[in-house]
């Protein structure tokens, strides 16, 4: 029998086993049809009534190793807030060495007309889109049709990923609730995974069997693992703000290869190590250390730090060199293919500006490492077994007069030894090039701090008129810079500014220390607020917050599984310091507020004091922790309760 034909049979044999297992497509029962509302989440405007998942590692067509991954997924549609589930977009890995394929696209959608008809619609394969994300990532995009509250939305498709180290991971919960998911592997025993389960539902289906002499390749044979995985009545995952990634929080199933044998040269290879030997690949290959290593940039760096003595002088320089001479492409990575072409380029993602920062730092005799991490949205990375690929950013560590800054020269409105918020996730690894590698917090070393204070005075014609000053530091700092920076102009942001505060009419300004990165960011603005149309009235209400008032509570949920996260402490301070015209006086005024978390985890203030005709009022809004416990949410909900509550009173004047 010759190969192509074994490999033949062998993609049919392994098609009829996981066929097996999946559901008819296209079938229905009018019990779904006529369905309302979903019993066990009343509130959902979706769920998904079945889903099934497979993954094998087989032999393909080109005698090459490759892994088939099948998706099947039928979700009824309750209303018009889940008409976004139609769109359908499938990311999968296309770069110029490694290309994945999406094959086998199917859609339907099934529904009742205006008669009561059931009506099938299927998907066009015309109006399946191919869009290129970046260099490393394309999707495939569609919307199914006739998409109408009470429909049933089903489709299919089989991604073919070349290799085995990219196995892909089985997410059980989503947005929506799941009546029942599952997924099934088949893994010859030529290789060998270390599969995870993470998240709080357990399981209700686990199933593990050996299927015998499952696969052939290059005279070898093997039996294969036969792995099943399900979960019945998911609730959905509800994502709120101030979180990492939700992968961290998912319930889900993650393989990691351990090791695997060439099947045909039967040559066994350790995938999974410790970090020695982590470091010893990282320190000696081309992409990494000797990036590093390499005394490229001296001539680069010798005009940039000519005449500087001190290394913090040397250190400022550099690191403002390489955010002015490497623009960010928005691609993150862990490596670079040449720091130099990268410099002359004046382009290239966050391996290249990082490690030729790490490179340029270590020229000018600044004790550097590059630190190893995954960003927010990528997730937390598996400490117990090392795997290189879930790292997904490189920074900075310098040292200088015995103290370590962390540095990303990504964005030039960062601040030395300002981390972007992304990089705030648990800990990074540190690759020293002359010592083992460790594990680092990556903890915020500046705050989210503003203040701001408001002096008017009101007019006969009912009029606020005065200054607004607004001081912001650290990451209010870097935030407020990042808007400004998005209009072409001061005088344009200013314009849009004016037009987003509806009453306050801004008449002067000014903005400083827009480019001083270490210094407070300084906006003055003289204003005038329209409040009453007359002062013809012997009694006036007024609420004295009139910028950045608290109306929704950023937490609603009952209970909340996993952390808030802020990223890093915050404090914020709004004076209003107001005169009222002769003949008027404060008649009622909010009553002082003192609310605290637990633990010093944070407080809110409020003061007011008044003479004459005159008043100040003040709140303090702080938090002094990045992250707060799943068991403190009902603290934090309950505070910001009360600072919306305070933030409703009025204060009452009237005419002597």
């Amino acid at each position: 029998m010759n190969k192509f034909l074994l490999n033949l049979l062998l993609i049919s044999f392994f098609s009829s086993l996981t066929q097996a297992q999946d559901f008819a497509f296209g079938k229905f029962t009018q019990e779904e049809i006529a369905q309302k509302i979903y019993k066990n989440d009343t509130s959902a405007h979706a769920f998904v009534i079945q889903e099934f998942g497979s993954n094998r590692i087989d032999v393909a067509s080109d005698d090459h190793i490759k892994m088939m991954f099948k998706y099947h997924v039928k979700i009824k549609i309750l209303d018009s807030k889940a008409f976004n589930k139609g769109t359908i977009n499938i990311p999968y890995y296309y770069s110029d060495e490694v290309q994945d394929e999406v094959t086998d696209i199917k859609g339907l959608t099934t529904y009742a007309d205006e008669d009561g008809l059931i009506r099938n619609a299927e998907l066009d394969q015309t109006k399946i889109f191919t869009v290129t994300e970046n260099k490393y990532w394309k999707q495939k995009k569609f919307a199914l049709p006739n998409i109408r509250s009470g429909c049933i939305i089903e489709y299919s498709y089989t991604r073919i990923i070349p290799g085995f180290g990219r196995f892909p991971s089985w997410d059980f919960q989503d947005d929506i609730p799941k009546m029942y998911s599952e997924y099934e592997v088949h893994i010859p025993a030529f290789w060998s995974y270390n599969a995870m389960i993470r998240g709080p539902l357990k399981l209700t289906k686990n199933v593990a069997d050996i299927e015998r002499e499952c696969f052939t390749s290059g005279g070898s044979k093997s039996d294969c693992s036969f792995l099943s995985y399900g979960m019945a009545n998911i609730p959905a995952f509800i994502a709120e703000d101030y979180m990492t990634a939700q992968k961290n929080f998912l319930s889900a199933v993650y393989f990691n290869l351990e090791e695997w044998t060439n099947p045909y040269t039967n040559v066994k290879n350790k995938v999974t190590k410790d970090w020695k030997d982590i470091d010893y690949n990282l320190k000696h290959s081309e992409y990494f250390g000797s990036q590093i290593k390499k005394d490229l940039l001296k001539p680069y760096i010798a005009p940039v730090i000519a005449g500087k003595t001190g290394e913090m002088e040397k250190a400022l320089a550099i690191y403002q060199y390489i955010q002015k001479n490497i623009k960010w492409n928005d691609i993150n990575s862990r490596e670079s293919d040449g720091i130099k072409k990268a410099l002359e380029k004046h382009t290239g993602d966050v391996g290249d500006i990082n490690l030729c920062l790490a490179a340029a730092l270590n020229s000018a005799g600044i004790k550097t490492d590059a630190v190893l991490l995954s960003t927010r949205g990528n997730g937390v990375v598996n400490r117990l077994y090392p795997v290189e690929n879930e790292f997904n950013y490189i920074v900075v560590k310098a040292t200088i007069g015995g103290e370590d800054y962390l540095l990303d020269a990504t964005d030039p409105l960062l601040s030395f030894g300002m981390l972007p918020l992304k990089c705030l996730n648990d800990q990074g690894r540190v690759m020293s090039l002359d010592k083992p590698s460790y594990w680092l917090d990556l903890n915020a070393k500046q705050k989210k701090t503003n203040t701001t204070s408001l002096d008017l005075t009101l007019q006969p014609n009912g009029k606020l008129k005065g200054t607004i000053n607004s001081y912001s530091y650290g990451y209010e700092g870097y935030e407020k810079r990042k808007a400004i920076k998005k209009y072409n102009t001061v005088d344009e942001y200013i314009e849009n500014l004016d037009e987003k505060l509806g009453k306050i009419k801004i008449l002067n300004s000014s903005i400083g220390n827009l480019d001083s990165l270490d210094k407070p960011l300084v906006e003055h603005y003289e204003v005038e607020i329209d409040v009453y149309d007359n002062l013809n009235h012997n009694r006036l209400a007024f609420n004295p917050v009139i910028l950045n008032r608290y109306v929704n509570n950023p937490f609603k949920l009952q209970d909340r599984s996993y952390p808030v996260d802020w990223g890093m402490p915050s404090s914020s301070r709004y004076i209003l310091s107001m005169s009222l015209p002769d003949g008027y006086i404060i008649e009622g005024s909010p009553q002082n507020t003192a609310v605290s978390l637990p633990n010093q985890g944070g407080k809110f203030l409020t003061e007011f004091s008044g003479e004459g005709n005159k008043f100040t009022y003040s709140n303090v809004i702080q938090f002094n922790k990045s992250v707060y416990a799943p068991e403190e949410y009902p603290y934090l909900k309950e505070l910001y309760n009360k600072i919306i509550a305070s933030e409703k009173a009025d204060i009452v004047f009237k005419k002597k």
